[in-house]
């Protein structure tokens, strides 16, 4: 059982992933501050949001656009990604908004 007050781990998490702390683990391992294999799994919310703040200076040089990145890092964006929208909707995630959304 894990504690309620922790992070379930991108794998574990809604829509398979697809959410602010998904976004947030998959960039901090497109600028190499977490290895792929990391899913967060188990860190409380004072832990994500040091990794939210590194994310956020990270994206800094590049006006927080993908089109902005370098070649390598917009190819290596793309493919973290498509593999996140392709598991997204594998399990349920729709990228329509809603009309509470």
């Amino acid at each position: 059982m894990t504690n309620p007050k922790t992070y379930v781990g991108i794998d574990h998490d809604e829509q398979g992933g697809m959410t602010h702390i998904g976004k947030v683990i998959r960039d901090a391992w497109l600028f190499d501050l977490l290895p792929e294999t990391e899913t967060c799994e188990g860190w409380l919310p004072a832990r994500i949001h040091v990794l939210y703040e590194q994310v956020y200076a990270a994206w800094e040089p590049y006006g927080h656009l993908p089109s902005k990145l370098p070649t390598e890092l917009q190819a290596r964006y793309m493919k973290i990604h498509e593999t996140a929208i392709a598991r997204g909707r594998a399990n349920g995630w729709d990228p329509e908004l809603g009309d509470d959304d």
